[in-house]
């Protein structure tokens, strides 16, 4: 009985697979989504087929045997339903906004088991007009005597007549209940936001008329004309020199599957793989594709993946996202489109890295907004452009950034058009090497210790002369007074996240500059949850001698307070932080500070202190 059972099951589950099959094969349902679960009788009930959730996920009963083409029809109804909107409020009877407490609050007052039958209704006609899978049931959908064209007015000619509940002729579950799972809870769609099964449908109900008419024409689909997004490439590359080297080297991508799989709504750029991603179901002018692709090359150009050295790569990509539409406003570039954009003349004029600070400071306002790949992602795809091209010797981001350089003195002499003063002045940046951190640290140092005066002493005469040994020369010294007050502070952290080689490099360049500026002493503090006073310290101490204490966890509050506290320590010593950033709260400091981190990470709180990155 086991055995036959376990045949039955095996029979019934590949008749389902089949089934999948048949509907990718049909070019409309195979570029939709499809998450699909194979689910038993325990959960669907007797006799029923299949269901789906308002997130999109589509459950199949694999007790239940179909034939292949009753299993496409059964997936197709559960797919429909999403790609319909059946589940979004908006498209619901009794659909209406109400105020309260200052805030719109969207209501829906609807027959939900009414609702159900009237989409399955309207799905099971289109089914039939595409003549696609076997229906389950006898299709009566021929027989009613209005126009099967609007769920609504469904809708609205079964609740005048009475029609029972729960009629299983049109629904892919059995006993009267509910195929669409979640319609207590309608879904809601605000600002740019939009239901991606229904763009997807839009892209896909295109595309397999386009395709079917290029079988039927026998046109191959490589060779079809260019789409506005890849003329607007084009025109960079004949017309508009500042891009147009970078412009060249891009690949347009127009992938509806990539782009539905990667969740790109308009479009994104890999920097890494030289490639631009466009969406093919947006119907953008060729206008508006020259606006969204000069946003993409200036991302490239500028080395924003670069730069983003540890900050939060989304909030890092919606800072540049504000700069540089701002600069294709005032360029003019393309026609900007009308929605979506993120765009705030109070943020003009500013550099990314002050945009970010500034979207830190209001996280609330900024966390949530849409890049052209959608909504809370950012259209930069990947990291830093390591790579080299290929049969080259120059790596990606240079490339990217000799073009921006090389079109910007070619726009230039042409005299081409407008480039805004922030554009200019970060472009030109590009080609100045960065200052190391080390030389910063210096120059900290400076700020807080002038030079002292050497003079000449008697006191401790230098060596003799090998030539001249009976001449004692003086030696040059400072002041022991005046070098009494040369001090700082150093708070490391010694938490489990600090690296020994790291602790180890910044305490080397903090003795170096210790004896450099005639420091003699420098007050150490190590800290991960509580404080350990390693008291005043040489330079050579700080550098060879140092015993780390702690590695536990991280808390450098404990470290400021006891130096802050210390009747021994200057109240205007300055204070060096040594922290790889992985700190939770924020610190309350009062003496002046700086703060010393590994590249590319960053401290999870504003600050206007200075901060050195060490590599």
């Amino acid at each position: 009985m086991a055995k036959q059972n376990q045949k039955r099951q095996s029979k019934n589950e590949d008749s389902l697979k089949a089934g999948i099959v048949y509907l990718n094969s049909n070019a409309l349902f195979r570029l939709l989504d499809k998450d699909l679960n194979i689910s038993d009788r325990n959960m669907l009930g007797k006799n029923s087929y299949g269901c789906v959730y308002s997130d999109g996920k589509v459950y199949l009963n694999k007790d239940v045997y179909m034939e292949p083409r009753e299993w496409a029809y059964v997936i197709a109804h559960c797919i429909l339903h999403l790609a319909f909107g059946h589940f979004d409020a908006e498209h619901m009877p009794g659909y209406y906004v109400e105020t309260q407490g200052g805030c719109h609050v969207w209501k829906v007052q609807c027959n939900k088991n009414i609702w159900n039958t009237a989409c399955d209704i309207y799905i099971a006609k289109f089914l039939h007009d595409i003549k696609f899978g076997k229906p389950v049931h006898e299709n009566p959908v021929l027989y009613f005597p209005i126009a099967l064209n609007d769920e609504r007015k469904i809708y609205q000619y079964l609740m005048e007549n009475n029609y029972p509940e729960g009629d299983i002729r049109f629904s892919t579950l059995a006993s009267g209940r509910l195929d669409m799972i979640g319609l207590d809870k309608p879904l809601e769609y605000s600002g740019s936001r939009q239901n991606r099964y229904i763009s997807q449908f839009a892209y896909a109900l295109a595309y397999s008329v386009s395709d079917a008419v290029s079988k039927a024409g026998g046109h191959n689909q490589e060779n079809a004309p260019n789409t506005p997004a890849r003329r607007a490439a084009a025109w960079f590359i004949d017309h508009y020199p500042l891009l147009g080297g970078i412009a060249a080297h891009f690949k347009i991508i127009e992938d509806y599957q990539y782009c539905n799989k990667n969740e790109i709504s308009i479009a994104a750029i890999s920097v890494v793989d030289a490639e631009i991603y466009i969406n093919p179901s947006v119907r953008y002018s060729e206008e508006e594709w020259r606006f969204v692709l000069a946003h993409e090359y200036l991302h490239a150009g500028l080395a924003h993946q670069e730069r983003a050295q540890g900050r939060d790569h989304y909030l890092w990509n919606v800072a540049c996202d504000f700069v540089i539409n701002g600069w294709l406003h005032d360029m003019q570039i393309g026609l900007m489109p009308a929605s979506g954009l993120l765009y705030d003349e109070k943020l003009c004029n500013l550099s990314a890295e002050a945009v970010y600070d500034e979207i830190i400071a209001n996280l609330r306002r900024y966390s949530n907004l849409d890049t052209f790949r959608g909504y809370g992602k950012g259209d930069i795809m990947g990291g830093p452009a390591k790579g080299k091209i290929a049969g080259s010797t120059t790596s990606i981001d240079e490339f990217c950034k000799s073009a921006l350089q090389q079109g910007l003195e070619f726009h230039q002499s042409q005299g081409r058009g407008l480039i805004p003063a922030g554009l200019i002045e970060e472009i030109r940046a590009l080609a100045m090497p960065p200052v190391p951190w080390d030389v910063k640290l210096a120059n900290w140092f400076d700020l807080y210790f002038d030079p002292l005066e050497k003079y000449r002493s008697y006191a401790r005469p230098s060596r003799r002369q090998a030539s001249t040994p009976d001449i004692p020369r003086p030696r040059y010294q400072t002041n022991e007074i005046l070098t009494d007050g040369r001090t700082f502070g150093v708070v490391i952290d010694t938490s489990g996240s600090m690296d020994t080689k790291m602790i180890g490099k910044a305490l080397g360049a903090v003795a170096s500059y210790s004896a450099a500026h005639d420091v003699p002493f420098a007050r150490v503090v190590f800290c991960d949850a509580q404080a350990y006073d390693a008291g005043y310290l040489s330079p050579d101490d700080i550098a060879g001698r140092v015993c780390v204490q702690g590695r536990g966890g991280t808390i450098l509050q404990p470290g400021i307070d006891l130096l802050e506290q210390s009747c021994d320590f200057p109240k205007d010593g300055p204070v060096l932080i040594i922290t790889d950033g992985m700190i939770e709260e924020h610190i309350v400091i009062k003496h002046e500070h700086a703060w010393l981190l590994p590249a590319g990470n960053r401290l999870p709180f504003h600050t206007k202190a200075s901060i050195f990155y060490f590599r």
